[in-house]
């Protein structure tokens, strides 16, 4: 294989086809049926985490040794991109688990740690959460001001996290503090395990939000918490770069989760589009109509070999920082214009919820911002473009 091929063909192999399959056949006869209910009730979507952790989906590429699926990463994307095409809430919910929960405690963690943690959050006995933004530090998260202070044998956290995915719900959340305040923006940083269930965890505000509605966003408060000093993972003060590929490779699955979500839409607007009939014959025969249509193949295509790229890439352990970056703001903004044409080529009944183009739009917005903003992916591309000369912009 040439040097170009490498970087653009995507070599799915039969195990990837065979995950892509398999969650394709739970999101169809399962998930996505779910999927309007939840949104009015917003009903967190324990049924179908379950389902997932029974095909061994919830640590798809944690090692077997730690109760996962021992997969890749491109697995664990196809999942995002199915079970974004059947319920985004579903999708949100499963990354902010297996994705930002998961990740860091695979990365940091000493195997006695992982032992500990990994097979319960594997199995689905209990849920994950990723507190790293707070009310002040959101986009700028080397700014954060919750602090972990040593205490003998244990850290006693004080501080709030806020946008917490599955908060109200998780059994553990990996959670970056200030542990030496005297270092630096973004240094002085470490990632400690704290249960949920611990005394001085609580959680003050659950979020009431315009799409993705069926999954828990919480405001989580945390007075004098002491958590033993063995469950920091990692180094001291060095937790946050670990944090930072975490969102890395976040990118990649909200991307993926946007993927789906696209074409969800576009599949409902062929749909539509077919039985549908003005003047006198099928909506599809109008050209705007198929102007619509095309755009949305080509773009849908296009962001499914940025989104694919960037995991391979991540799977073969090369540098894939700007291809996340890429592979986010291209698949999250496509989505946002695919779901909102998905409307127009519905008219009327692309308004109402009967439709659920609506809905999809609505769950869309979030992945704009969640895990970096995009704005903050045009920031990332042209420092890796610009280097050195970025810093004078």
């Amino acid at each position: 294989m040439s040097a170009i091929d490498s970087q653009y063909l995507i070599p799915f192999t039969d195990e990837h086809e065979m995950v892509r399959e398999t969650v394709r056949g739970l999101v169809n006869d399962r998930i996505a049926p779910r999927a309007v209910s939840l949104d009015e009730s917003h009903a967190f979507p324990h049924e179908a985490m379950q389902e997932l952790a029974e095909l061994d989906l919830l640590g798809i590429y944690v090692p077997e040794e730690f109760g996962g699926a021992g997969m890749d990463f491109v697995a664990y994307v196809i999942t995002m991109e199915e079970l974004g095409r059947g319920c985004g809430s579903t999708a949100l919910t499963y990354t902010a688990h297996t994705g930002l929960c998961i990740t860091p405690i695979t990365i940091l963690a000493s195997d006695e740690q992982k032992k500990r943690w990994l097979p319960e959050l594997c199995s689905g006995k209990k849920y994950g959460c990723f507190g790293l933004s707070e009310p002040g530090s959101g986009t700028d998260a080397g700014s954060l001001t919750t602090t972990a202070v040593r205490d003998g044998d244990d850290y006693i956290i004080n501080g709030t996290k806020m946008w917490i995915t599955n908060g109200k719900y998780a059994g553990y959340m990996v959670t970056t503090c200030k542990t030496d305040p005297s270092q630096g923006r973004g240094k002085g940083i470490s990632s400690l395990v704290v249960p949920m269930d611990s005394p001085g965890v609580s959680v003050i505000k659950e979020e009431d939000k315009l799409g993705l509605r069926a999954s828990s966003t919480a405001q989580v408060f945390l007075d004098k918490v002491r958590v033993p000093a063995e469950n920091l993972i990692g180094e001291e003060n060095d937790g946050f770069p670990a944090f930072m590929k975490t969102l890395e490779g976040g990118r990649i699955a909200i991307a993926a989760m946007a993927l789906g979500l696209a074409q969800s839409a576009y599949e409902r607007s062929i749909e539509y589009a077919k039985q549908r009939e003005t003047f006198g014959r099928p909506l599809a025969g109008h050209q705007t109509i198929q102007n619509y249509l095309a755009d949305m193949a080509m773009k849908i295509e296009a962001a499914r070999l940025l989104v694919y790229r960037a995991a391979f890439m991540k799977d073969a352990g090369l540098p894939f920082g700007k291809e996340a970056s890429m592979a986010k703001l291209f698949a999250t903004e496509m989505a946002m214009e695919v779901t909102s044409n998905a409307i127009q080529v519905h008219g009327g009944y692309g308004y109402v919820r009967e439709f659920e183009v609506e809905r999809i739009w609505r769950d869309a917005k979030l992945c704009t911002i969640g895990e970096g903003t995009s704005e903050i992916q045009q920031v990332i591309i042209a420092r890796n473009i610009l280097g050195e000369a970025a810093k004078a912009v």
